[in-house]
């Protein structure tokens, strides 16, 4: 039962997922939370990170958000990448009625940043690979390391993305798929690409047939006028080669990347050309069928990733997990209040969260087949790109970019109350 004793609490992964978890836990005054990261030292993969109205508002939740700063994307251009033509042109305002500090895209190291600076002294230990869980009947998980360490707890968080350890072990049957989409991703300064014409005055991003380039600021110009500038190139048929070491976050030449632009605009190979060798990294996209449940053995949950392998699909899966990590604080917090058990408090996670990731593989699925029918009814490329564009990137997401967490649990805490008073 939680309240008797200190819950032990053991979260894998520390990344915005793990940490955001860590912030919201540590404040429960009934929990002894330690974060296992497998590498030795703080460290996040990838390039920029783009953060919203709900990104806002689980920061603020956490106390991280005026760490986080990052290039506006206002106004983001949409344009067929072999002719360079512009064919939709967004301008948000800066100050929407959803929330005043608007949409950015921000290094992903400034958003690790200010969560560890959330995060108490002591809560995280570093050089801890997870090799295997065991769930023992006694009670408790027992939890074995690279280098040796065992623990035992009494809730594990798998917080480890989307190649989860945790999720592998606790749903064996449950397999990832190469989807043959690969991103290759750097940050150069911006200074370095302001020759170019087209290039760095807007968010944009560049459409093909067999992939895409995206360019963004990543750095408040307040802040640094001359920081720096992500470009993306992302490829949509690559070849999946058995037995090849999983490419994520690995060096990849400029040779490499520039071979998947070589019909685009002479624009954007122009700005390919621009970063030194060396500085690419390659992140192979992987993908994985909906789980029935993201809870098991009634003392693990998965978060983040590793509880929804969407392969990044809506380019806010920091948030997602940050999101979890909050609404499974505030379940234990109500189990501990109310003196329910630990499979109670889980359960509340798994009715408030286990629903939202299914609505957006509903939402996938839909726009999958709708995209294909577009493609068959377009009499161009331009006709097909606007209408992607049109449906698939302005489409209905409300439910995911100005999502209101704590409304969430206010919500459910209501229904729940009025559940209760019918009966």
């Amino acid at each position: 039962m939680i309240g008797k004793k200190l819950t032990t609490v053991a979260i894998i992964g520390g990344g915005p997922g793990g940490l955001g978890t860590a912030i919201a836990l540590s404040e429960l005054p009934f929990l002894h939370v330690t974060l296992y990261e497998q590498n030795p030292e703080p460290r996040e993969a990838g390039a920029g990170i783009s953060l919203s109205t709900n990104a806002w508002k689980i920061l603020d939740l956490l106390g991280a958000s005026d760490g986080v700063k990052g290039g506006s994307k206002s106004n983001t251009h949409q344009r067929n990448a072999f002719t360079g033509k512009i064919l939709n042109v967004s301008k948000k305002p800066e100050n929407s009625a959803a929330d005043s500090r608007g949409a950015i895209r921000a290094r992903r190291t400034r958003l690790q940043s200010a969560l560890l600076a959330r995060v108490p002294e002591g809560v995280i230990q570093y050089n801890k690979k997870l090799v295997s869980l065991e769930n023992l009947k006694e009670g408790g998980v027992l939890l074995q390391f690279k280098d040796g360490t065992e623990v035992t707890v009494d809730l594990v968080v798998g917080a480890d993305g989307i190649r989860s350890n945790v999720r592998r072990i606790l749903f064996p049957d449950h397999q990832l798929h190469f989807t043959g989409n690969t991103a290759f991703r750097v940050l150069v300064p911006k200074s370095s690409l302001a020759h170019l014409p087209d290039i760095t005055h807007a968010t944009a991003w560049w459409w093909g047939e067999t992939g895409h380039t995206y360019f963004s600021e990543v750095d408040d110009e307040s802040e640094n006028p001359d920081g720096l500038f992500e470009i993306t190139v992302r490829s949509y048929h690559e070849p999946e080669i058995p037995g090849k070491t999983v490419a994520w976050g690995i060096p990849a030449t400029n040779e490499r990347v520039a071979s998947r632009v070589s019909e685009f605009d002479q624009r954007v190979k122009d700005a390919i050309d621009v970063v030194p060798e060396g500085q690419w990294r390659e992140f192979a996209g992987y993908a994985g069928p909906r789980l029935d449940k993201i809870t098991g053995w009634d003392k693990v949950v998965l978060i983040g990733d590793a509880s929804h392998p969407l392969s990044g699909a809506f380019g806010s899966g920091a948030t997602f997990a940050m999101e979890d990590g909050w609404i499974l604080a505030r379940a234990l917090e109500r189990s501990q209040l109310s003196s329910h058990s630990l499979p109670d408090a889980l359960e509340i996670f798994e009715q408030i969260r286990s629903p939202y990731y299914a609505r957006m593989y509903k939402h996938l699925d839909e726009a999958g087949k709708s995209i294909q029918a577009i493609k068959k009814e377009s009499k161009d490329f331009d006709e097909f790109l606007k209408a992607k564009i049109e449906h698939f990137l302005y489409g209905d997401k409300d439910f995911i970019y100005k999502n209101d967490i704590a409304k969430v649990w206010n919500d459910y805490g209501t229904a729940e109350n009025s559940d209760k008073h019918v009966d």
